[in-house]
């Protein structure tokens, strides 16, 4: 095997695709205030932590509120969010996702997932794939967002991987600056135009083999 001793994978637009979960939640929270949130709004939100996405919705609907009501408007959503989760399937895993973990664990290549959900170990629970990953850094083990690289330290640490044997899959741009920042190879999922600092981009993990993987 190369010199890539482990896996690191964000979870959402990586593994599964809580997006819609996010935005169907957001979307009640404006209707209750009295304004439509639209698809074209959410793409805002993307890699933004939960109090500064409502502070984003807030803005678009022209509404004031203050510090107390926020928290009250961010833990409501978020208890619609996990409602919504809590029903997921192992069906909504993406393509390859469960297929190229298994073939890393095959090839004794140690897994980690490193995400900013506080709710990372419900999916991965509620799909069925919690076994895959040998540690599991989610948000309520980390202080830094990315592109801070805190999230996929810990992991490597967790897994006793040196940052230089990790390579990281991420979704998101601020993910990508993070992998960078922690001194790991990166494997951008989604577009090249906008993933391109990664050292490879793939449309998902179905298009990810083990060779691609000792390739970079």
């Amino acid at each position: 095997m190369s010199t890539i001793k482990a896996c690191i994978f964000d979870l959402d637009g990586v593994i599964v695709d809580t997006a819609v979960y996010h935005y169907k939640a957001w979307k009640r929270l404006a209707a209750q205030l009295g304004f439509d949130f639209t698809e074209h709004d959410n793409e805002l939100l993307k890699g933004v932590s939960r109090l500064r996405s409502l502070q984003i919705i807030l803005g678009i609907g022209g509404i004031t509120k203050t510090e107390a009501e926020q928290e009250q408007l961010a833990t409501l959503k978020n208890t619609w969010y996990v409602d919504m989760i809590t029903k997921m399937q192992p069906d909504e895993i993406l393509p390859g996702a469960k297929e190229f973990l298994e073939a890393c664990r095959a090839a004794g290549i140690k897994t980690a997932l490193g995400s900013a959900s506080k709710n990372a170990g419900i999916i991965l629970q509620k799909v069925g794939i919690e076994h895959l990953f040998d540690a599991v850094i989610d948000g309520n083990k980390v202080s830094k967002a990315k592109p801070d690289p805190e999230v996929f330290l810990k992991g490597a640490e967790a897994v006793g991987v040196t940052p230089a044997g990790c390579v990281v899959f991420e979704d998101a741009i601020a993910g990508v600056e993070a992998a960078i920042a922690g001194g790991m190879k990166c494997v951008g999922i989604g577009s090249p135009d906008v993933l391109g600092e990664a050292d490879l981009v793939v449309s998902g993990l179905d298009k990810m083999t083990l060779e691609r993987l000792e390739e970079l």
